[in-house]
């Protein structure tokens, strides 16, 4: 098959197979006389594997990891719980920085609504935001903000 009909199946963009195959994480297909790849049922079945990993959260180096174990005969899957727990314990990190954070917008809105009672009628836009009602809660979006870019940081680059 080629590599539109491979990309399709697995639910991704023929971008993203070519990508998987420059990172080694899918073997290079053969290719006909005229330069297309001619992908076959092995490649179909590791591209479902990438993408199962990735849906679990699990970051491309570590999807390499767990294929190499494989290639080398091991058995990946006590690898793979290690991961998983440490997903979870991520997930419940954020989980908990979530709830601290709804805890400080809540907290935020309360004294804005307090305080927008007694600011002067005839802010330009928002008086929440000119008059600095909302500076207490510049640590709550820092937070939103640096845990997105963190976030980011944590993830391979890949193709959009």
């Amino acid at each position: 098959m080629k590599i539109g009909e491979l990309a399709r199946e697995a639910g991704v963009t023929a971008k993203t197979v070519r990508y998987y195959e420059q990172l080694g994480l899918l073997e290079e297909p053969p290719r006909t006389e005229a330069r297309y790849r001619i992908y076959g049922p092995a490649h179909a079945e590791r591209l479902e594997f990438i993408v199962q990993a990735k849906r679990l959260g699990l970051l491309l180096g570590e999807v390499r990891d767990i294929l190499t174990l494989h290639e080398q005969r091991q058995a990946p899957c006590v690898h793979v719980l290690a991961l998983l727990d440490q997903k979870l314990e991520q997930v419940q990190a954020i989980m908990e920085d979530l709830q601290q954070f709804q805890r400080e917008v809540r907290r935020l809105k309360a004294e804005s609504e307090r305080r927008l009672a007694g600011l002067p009628v005839g802010a330009r836009i928002c008086g929440i935001i000119e008059q600095g009602i909302h500076a207490r809660g510049e640590v709550a979006l820092a937070w939103l903000e640096g845990r997105g870019k963190a976030r980011k940081d944590r993830l391979s680059p890949r193709p959009s």
